[in-house]
């Protein structure tokens, strides 16, 4: 029960952060996949979007991204807890309950694993969703057709997608993806010590059992903040080569592997080109995991005692 209600928390907190933070996770999406050729500061593509889409624009794929997170999260949390109890469960009887660097990594990397696997095609679309939309030819009476564009909904872009590609497209990019499930390796090994030291620290501070020290939401919420800080600096250029894979980019076509991909990139549009977009996806990935670390733990804790009162009233 309790992996259900981490789960649940977990999904809950990360639509928050993500209803909270998308312009960003949007913006960043269409900087990693642009080339060179079309190059433009952020200032520029702000400008571009609501001038040409409106204000909403910017929230383009935010229903399958909700969806998306609400699920990834969702998954994420349970296959963790469930990784984390099992482990847990190996050691003797009154053992500390505190994961090891190894036992933090081997939980982040079963849970990531299957998350990545089973939630692929809805990234797929939202990152579809990000940066293509449906161009329609419509006569004008001049010498150009006129192009008017088009958004497309959750299910109009599935079958975008599989009409061009097949079933298989909706896991493309599944390559880069897996090797990104070394952002929450980093990410949760980092929070997890980080929260063990905190709590050490502040236990013999004032003088308590480890086991007492309480951590507050604000603790959560700037630890969360810098293990996403570290995590998303190393990994970057592996999401642009994914972000433009699972777009269906015209220049993610020639990629022959995750590797030559970059070494592509690296090639026509220097260094620069794999860390396109990664000022306002720090921001973003920074802001988002503050909110979900603070959030997830005041929903569980929440949730939890609301349960226990509805037991006590049912008793």
């Amino acid at each position: 029960m309790s992996s259900v209600i981490h789960a649940t928390s977990g999904a809950a907190a990360g639509v928050v952060a993500m209803t909270l933070t998308y312009p960003l996770i949007f913006l960043s999406t269409r900087a990693a996949v642009q080339t060179r050729q079309v190059n433009k500061s952020l200032y520029d593509v702000v400008v571009h979007i609501i001038k040409t889409e409106g204000i909403t624009g910017l929230y383009t794929g935010l229903n399958s991204s909700l969806m998306g997170v609400g699920i990834t999260n969702g998954f994420y949390y349970y296959f963790y807890e469930q990784t984390r109890e099992g482990l847990l469960k190996r050691r003797p009887k009154g053992a500390s309950q505190a994961l090891t660097t190894l036992e933090s990594m081997l939980t982040g990397l079963v849970a990531g694993s299957a998350t990545t696997i089973l939630c692929n095609p809805i990234w797929v679309v939202q990152t579809t969703q990000a940066v293509q939309t449906v161009q329609d030819l419509s006569s004008s009476g001049h010498s150009q057709p006129s192009r008017v564009t088009t958004k497309m909904g959750i299910i109009e872009t599935i079958s975008h997608i599989i009409r061009k590609g097949g079933i298989g497209a909706l896991w493309r990019g599944i390559g880069p993806a897996l090797v990104l499930v070394i952002n929450p390796i980093i990410q949760y090994t980092i929070f997890e010590q980080l929260k063990n030291w905190l709590t050490v620290r502040r236990s013999a501070k004032l003088g308590i059992p480890k086991a007492v020290a309480i951590l507050t939401d604000l603790d959560y919420f700037i630890l969360g903040a810098l293990s996403k800080l570290i995590a998303t600096s190393v990994t970057y250029p592996y999401i642009v080569i994914k972000s433009r894979l699972q777009s269906g980019h015209e220049s993610a076509l020639r990629y022959k592997s995750s590797l030559d991909g970059m070494l592509t990139v690296l090639k026509e549009e220097g260094i620069s080109g794999l860390y396109k977009g990664i000022g306002s996806k720090l921001v973003q990935s920074v802001l988002t995991a503050a909110i979900l670390f603070a959030g997830q733990k005041r929903i569980y804790e929440l949730t939890q005692a609301a349960m226990a009162q509805l037991a006590a009233v049912k008793a």
